[in-house]
């Protein structure tokens, strides 16, 4: 069931929104050379409950962490460990709260130091490619018309789409309908609806869009091995522009210009 949300209801996403964002930037000034994934996981989840919540992801379906760390060709889920960044890795760091029985969830790619010309655009296209989709988060179009822009533009810039996750709908849970895919047709899908609220994620690859689950049982990387990035931001449908609940413009680090 697709919920449209009160005023009461935006605030309180709103709420969990910019928590996941200060969280974000948090995570992202230990992002360096040396430190563990696993360090970096304990800063968020103890910066999320100093802040009266909950992490959201913890224990979600069985999953052992609060963030999503998702290290060079793994795409989404990556599960927190002692491996440490290297120079030039991309990281996906992804977050989700628990505040007062609504949630949050956004994720940014961090850059490790000094990236690649071929990484800083892999980022760039994958960043670009999420405010595209986002401008059509308005009042009559639908779902089809987020996926068609986001696939137009990545796939023209010669970059491929995860085909297998996606996108959703956000409120009292985590994964809400409807499912937000980043690849499809214009004018597809369910009607976009004032006071609907999504999360707009494109997953990207650098090569191709095949994938596969890693033995863990949760991070999904690239078939050739090749990197990986992830932007999600959560918006509220309404008509002619959509209200951004979720934003990037806490975080210092710079790999995306």
């Amino acid at each position: 069931m697709i919920r449209v949300r009160t005023g009461e209801e935006i605030e309180l996403l709103r709420a969990n929104a910019l928590l996941v964002s200060q969280t974000l930037a948090e995570v992202g000034r230990h992002i360096k050379p040396g430190v563990s994934t696993k360090t970096l996981d304990t800063i968020a989840e103890t910066f999320i409950r100093d802040h009266g919540a909950e992490p959201a992801f913890l224990g979600y379906e069985g999953f052992p962490a609060a963030l999503c760390i998702s290290l060079n060709s793994t795409v989404v889920h990556g599960i927190p460990s002692d491996e440490v960044l290297k120079e030039g890795d991309v990281v996906s760091i992804d977050c989700g709260t628990r505040y007062k029985g609504f949630c949050g969830d956004s994720a940014y790619t961090f850059g490790v130091g000094e990236l690649s010309a071929e990484n800083k655009e892999l980022l760039r296209i994958t960043y670009n490619s999420l405010f595209l989709g986002m401008e059509t988060a308005v009042v009559g179009n639908r779902v089809g018309d987020i996926s068609f822009a986001i696939q137009s533009y990545v796939e023209q810039n010669g970059y491929s789409v995860v085909r297998e996750m996606v996108g959703h709908g956000i409120g009292t849970k985590l994964h809400e309908a409807p499912d937000v895919p980043n690849f499809g047709r214009r004018g597809s899908g369910k009607r976009l609806l004032d006071g609907m609220v999504i999360c707009i994620e494109p997953m990207i690859n650098a090569g191709s869009k095949a994938v596969y689950l890693e033995n863990d049982g949760w991070s999904l990387k690239t078939s050739d091995h090749k990197n990986s990035a992830h932007f999600e931001l959560t918006v509220v449908v309404r008509a002619g522009k959509p209200e951004v609940l979720s934003t990037f413009d806490y975080i210092n680090n710079n790999s995306i210009i």
